[in-house]
């Protein structure tokens, strides 16, 4: 070997050496290190288990270190010496969200579900410039959304649900550029207002949202794929413009205060399954449902609906669940459902229909009494047939 490939040979180890130096002793940012402290302070130390991600953040190690073998094993992740993640694993963790999470402003992830962390959601995390996914399902979070959440430029998918959140949504919602939003399972009241634009999924089931769906909070939604609103308080009619949305396939209205159903004829609908049982509507089954091209499953059951099925959803070959029951539709059920070629499952039950054959499964459950039927329809001899 000539002296100067040995030379150069030498020259690749020393590189090698100066970068493995210059990575192992890479420090975190003085005022990241402080947050974490702070963060991991505010968990009561009794709820964190030997095998937690919290339990192996030991700062007598650099958190950024590329080189952990026993510190900070999980719970963040960096870039550099900043750290970019914060993911907590579903120990259990008791506390309070420190407010100086803020100063991680290179925060791109935080993911604290399936915790029991309490309190108020510090407004300061509302600050942080480059966060685009905020996690805090499953946790006892309460208090109000406040309305500087408006300030999280960069935030695409939020989810809160599952916690004890009250008060009403704060109108700067809509200059958010969120795709998904979810507010689920919490106490949240008062009118949906008008929502971030470019969401392709909501959900706000299981609050206790009032007032009508309206068209202002919807009108710029030209992406709304998924829709959940069920088990709220909803009332007033559903507008015939809500289903006509251009990109929506899935919509749950369950469980609300809704009285009356506008549906007018689709052009180019995605809609696959409504659900709007539950409700108070009234009037006859809409034709106009049977309309939707894809439409795969319908419930409308366990509201007040009267008159004959209309022939024209028996005979819909994309539908393959429909779930009618308890209303008060009358006459003959279509004698498409019946047949071998047909396909659907669901309900028939519980209405005023005649001759419903008991060996279909969709008529396994009665029909309602007679005397209940005929006062439905204003004495013996006026009900439909």
């Amino acid at each position: 070997m000539t002296t100067s490939t040995t030379t150069s040979i030498t020259s690749v180890f020393i590189i090698i050496l100066l970068l493995l130096s210059t990575d192992a002793t890479t420090t975190t940012l003085d005022s990241d290190v402080s947050a974490l402290k702070a963060i991991k302070a505010a968990i009561d130390p009794t709820t964190i288990p030997s095998y937690s991600c919290l339990a192996s953040w030991n700062f007598t190690s650099d958190p950024c270190s590329y080189h952990h073998v026993d510190h900070f094993l999980c719970g963040l992740s960096c870039s550099g010496n900043r750290v970019t993640q914060l993911t907590f694993d579903r120990a259990g963790y008791v506390g309070t969200l420190s407010p100086l999470v803020s100063k991680l402003t290179q925060l791109i992830t935080i993911d604290i579900s399936d915790n029991k962390f309490s309190g108020p959601i510090p407004s300061s995390l509302f600050s942080l410039p480059n966060l685009q996914t905020l996690n805090l399902r499953s946790n006892s979070f309460s208090g109000t959304i406040p309305s500087d959440i408006s300030n999280l430029k960069s935030i695409q998918a939020l989810d809160i649900s599952h916690n004890s959140l009250s008060g009403s949504l704060p109108n700067t919602l809509s200059s958010l550029p969120l795709t998904r939003l979810d507010l689920s399972f919490n106490n949240l009241t008062g009118p949906i207002p008008k929502l971030p634009k470019n969401l392709l999924e909501l959900a706000i089931k299981s609050n206790s949202l009032s007032g009508f769906l309206p068209k202002p909070s919807f009108s710029d939604l030209t992406q709304l794929e998924v829709v959940e609103l069920s088990d709220n308080s909803l009332t007033g009619a559903i507008p015939g413009w809500f289903l006509l949305q251009q990109s929506l396939q899935q919509v749950n209205l369950a469980n609300n205060g809704f009285t009356g159903i506008e549906i007018s004829k689709p052009i180019n609908s995605n809609l696959i399954a409504v659900d709007i049982g539950y409700n108070k509507i009234v009037g006859y089954l809409p034709v106009n449902l049977s309309a939707y091209p894809v439409l795969s499953s319908l419930s409308l059951r366990y509201n007040q609906l009267h008159g004959p099925i209309p022939p024209e959803f028996s005979q819909k070959a994309t539908l393959k669940r429909l779930f009618l029951d308890g209303n008060y539709l009358s006459g003959l059920p279509p004698k498409e459902f019946f047949s071998k070629k047909s396909s659907v499952s669901g309900s028939l039950g519980d209405n005023c229909l005649k001759n419903c054959p008991i060996s279909s499964q969709l008529c396994l459950k009665s029909q309602k009494p007679s005397s209940i039927c005929q006062q439905a329809y204003g004495g013996k001899g006026k009900q439909k047939s």
